[in-house]
């Protein structure tokens, strides 16, 4: 591999440890503003805290109380906008998740729903909930989701595999349902008379007066699941639901998924007293997907009625959504390399269909959720990235574009809200910079689409949700020095009220660490082929020697969709910790990574593990220059995608990792699932020498230095054959390495006592061989 090294363009050197300091009246800055080339701006506070530090210990970082402070989740306004409500954990038990409400007119926090209160115990989840939750990334006990009635007089969420509906008037939960099943994906009819759920791989619908139940459908069995969403729509997708509510209440339209194309996999689930042998639908890249159907059935589940999806059956369905007239479905059909997206819509009474538009790659669409049918049945919103960035266009429902909404060289995130009466359209986006995201808005006219106007004003992170009225939003904002605040703020961008200020004060439970806290600097190189800017973070030691070299752990991530160079909040975590070893910590975003537009990604489709490496290494040779810096003492470190880009780092560029550590690694792509790896690899039939120079075993001869292995033994995404398959490579090879496996674990590597015990043999690993 031949790399070249390029001078390094320092955008931002600036270190701080002092937290934002914010006038609530206005949300605005007051303090002191540093003035920088590059596109991060740090502010220095006027006031610190006065007390004692502790050192961080990896034991502390997974215990309650969160050293991140009270970080409420799952906010929403109630229809009536006057209250927000929200899931935060116990005090005492971080992972135990109650129901909150704010009082806009009070400004008071208060308990709506203590879970303990409800069930006490441990929950006994089905299989099929299992996996959901791990497909969302859901860790916890107690209510973890939940949702408003239409005129917000009521909330529904599940606990323990049953339903419970709580009435704000009364302020008292009812249970729902009692079974021996588990009823999953729960929902409220749009019109909150009827409560909707999956038992047993069919759809039912409660009358919430009544307390009438209906089963509507009666297929569902084995191989078929009605309303549900498969494993690669959950995964990959972001799809976790497979049925949809017309807005008038009378039909329900929902997916019929036929598994048995898909090849099963017997693969062992090692736990620490049993094994048991699982049969999975597994379906590999290059192996069949389910046969899926899209059908509308009425709410007494006497007429279904399928969609003609055409003759191709080798497709996805990736979005379902209704229109606002309640008489046409539209959805997404997706081809099975990823290439073409079709856009349709179905009318329910003239059973005809019509094509509103299609995107086409020459190498893959990106999913998104940005797609908005407007109240006036006109006209609808839609994302592209047709010009190379993700930006937001304005249709009307014969497919004919009005114009495009937003322009230039950045990128989208989401469609926040648009707000008709007014002719405005808020998004979130990077208008500013990569490294942040904020809330813009643009004429819903078009006739500006380069000229949007920044509504957030602080610099860093910020997640909106609008209320249904479009005169507020809530506000979820972090950034490096400030941990995540949520605010209420008028549509003009104006601070109301804080909900949770988190505020960095002496009792905070991260104020005894926050004098050892050490900021990151922001930076960028040119790639070694001059075409793009990788951006980087690196944090060094507080008290740095004149004189001393220090290792280097490189944080890598990699692949699509992710960012880990960005002015985000990481809070008291294992880089401060390793800072506190005297470890310089340091992270860049290769090329492939998110946010940057289709440039930026597409050079790693049809080969994986080569450039991103080559990017990598650039980085490290950044640091090569760096006086404090000892070249012979850098490692890498990644899970999942970083755990393979470990493994290639460490099997191709030896001369620059000295020591690794990769975790849940994909080690072959023929073992990774059809949606993934197709989208960026191809078929394996069309790129079989891409899947071969994609895999980490043509480069096995290669490993020199100190390598560990990590996996969960019950890991059903990246399956713990990646890793026993690399265990015979490497023993096959002579090479020595070290294994540790965690019995139980899935993918996500969940639980404190887990935590602790791969972190602290992480740290053990690069102690050994760099200290």
């Amino acid at each position: 591999m031949k790399l070249t090294i390029k001078k390094a363009l320092i955008v931002l050197a600036y270190s701080v440890v002092l937290p934002l300091q914010v006038n609530a009246s206005n949300d605005k800055i007051t303090t002191h503003s540093i003035e920088t080339t590059g596109a991060v701006e740090v502010t220095e506070s006027t006031n610190t805290i006065k007390k004692n530090s502790k050192q961080l210990t990896i034991a502390r970082i997974y215990s309650s109380p969160s050293l991140n402070g009270k970080t409420p989740k799952s906010l929403k306004f109630s229809p009536d906008g006057t209250r927000v409500t929200y899931l935060q954990g116990k005090t005492e038990d971080l992972n135990r998740y109650d129901l909150w409400e704010y009082n806009l007119a009070s400004k008071e926090n208060k308990l709506l729903v203590d879970s303990q209160a409800l069930f006490s115990g441990i929950e006994d989840l089905s299989d099929e909930e299992k996996a959901r939750r791990e497909r969302q990334r859901i860790f916890g006990v107690g209510i973890l989701e939940y949702q408003f009635s239409q005129d917000g007089s009521a909330l529904l969420f599940p606990l323990n595999g049953d339903i419970y509906y709580y009435h704000l008037t009364t302020k008292k939960a009812k249970r729902l349902t009692d079974t021996a099943d588990f009823e999953t994906d729960v929902k409220f009819s749009p019109k909150g008379n009827f409560v909707s759920y999956i038992r047993a791989q069919n759809i039912y619908v409660l009358n919430i007066a009544s307390g009438e139940e209906r089963q509507l459908t009666t297929d569902g069995a084995g191989v078929i699941k009605n309303g549900m969403s498969e494993f690669v729509a959950q995964e990959e997708m972001a799809r976790m639901t497979g049925y949809w509510w017309a807005p008038n209440e009378q039909h329900i339209a929902f997916l019929r998924v036929d598994e048995s194309p898909v090849q099963t996999v017997i693969r062992n689930e090692i736990y620490a007293e049993k094994i048991e042998l699982i049969k999975q639908r597994y379906p590999a890249t290059g192996t069949n997907n389910v046969d899926i159907q899209l059908a509308v059935t009425d709410i007494k589940g006497k007429k279904i009625r399928f969609v003609d999806l055409g003759d191709n059956k080798d497709i996805y369905i990736p979005r379902v959504k209704w229109l606002p007239d309640s008489e046409n479905l539209s959805y997404q059909l997706q081809s099975r390399d990823q290439k073409t997206l079709t856009l349709k819509t179905y009318n329910l009474n003239k059973r005809r269909q019509q094509t509103l538009l299609t995107e086409q790659s020459s190498h893959w669409l990106n999913l998104h959720k940005d797609l908005t049918f407007l109240r006036d049945n006109k006209t609808f919103i839609w994302a592209s990235e047709r010009d190379g960035y993700k930006h937001l266009y304005h249709y009307d429902l014969n497919g004919t574009l009005i114009s495009q909404l937003t322009k230039g060289k950045w990128v989208v995130d989401s469609l926040a809200h648009v707000d008709e009466k007014n002719g405005w359209l808020y998004f979130t986006g990077r208008a500013d910079t990569p490294l942040e995201r904020h809330l813009y808005k643009v004429p819903l006219n078009g006739k500006s689409p380069e000229n949007v106007q920044r509504i957030s004003q602080r610099n860093g992170f910020h997640s909106i949700s609008f209320s249904a009225t479009s005169d507020s939003y809530l506000d979820s904002f972090s950034n490096t020095q400030t941990p995540t605040q949520i605010s209420l703020h008028a549509a003009n961008g104006d601070h109301i009220t804080w909900l949770a200020e988190n505020k960095v004060t002496p009792e905070h439970p991260i104020a005894p660490y926050y004098d050892e806290l050490v900021m990151p600097e922001f930076g960028s190189l040119k790639s070694d082929d001059g075409q793009a800017d990788l951006y980087y973070k690196l944090y060094k030691p507080k008290n740095m020697q004149p004189g001393k070299k220090y290792p280097v752990i490189v944080m890598v991530y990699g692949g699509p969709h992710a960012q880990l160079v960005k002015n985000v909040w990481q809070g008291a975590d294992m880089t401060q910790y390793m800072l506190q070893q005297d470890y310089i910590v340091y992270q860049l975003d290769n090329r492939g990574s998110n946010y940057r537009g289709t440039a930026f990604e597409y050079p790693i489709y049809q080969q994986l593990g080569q450039v991103e490496v080559t990017d990598q290494v650039t980085g490290v040779k950044y640091l090569h220059t760096l006086p404090y810096v000892d070249k012979e003492r850098i490692g890498v470190f990644g899970h999942s995608y970083g755990g393979y880009m470990a493994l290639m780092s460490m099997f191709t560029a030896d001369h620059y990792f000295k020591a690794g550590v990769s975790g849940a690694p994909v080690t072959d792509w023929l073992l990774y699932d059809t949606h993934y790896t197709e989208r960026y690899l191809n078929h394996p039939e069309a790129n079989a020498a891409g899947y071969q120079q994609s895999s980490v075993f043509p480069y096995v001869s290669g490993l020199q230095g100190p390598m560990m292995i990590y996996h969960g033994m019950a890991d059903d995404n990246v399956l713990f054959t990646n890793t026993t398959k690399l265990i015979k490579a490497l023993q096959d090879e002579g090479k020595l390495f070290e294994l540790m496996t965690y019995p139980g674990s899935k993918h996500s590597m969940r639980g404190k006592k887990v935590k602790v015990h791969l972190n602290t043999t992480i740290m053990n690993f690069f102690d050994r061989h760099f200290k």
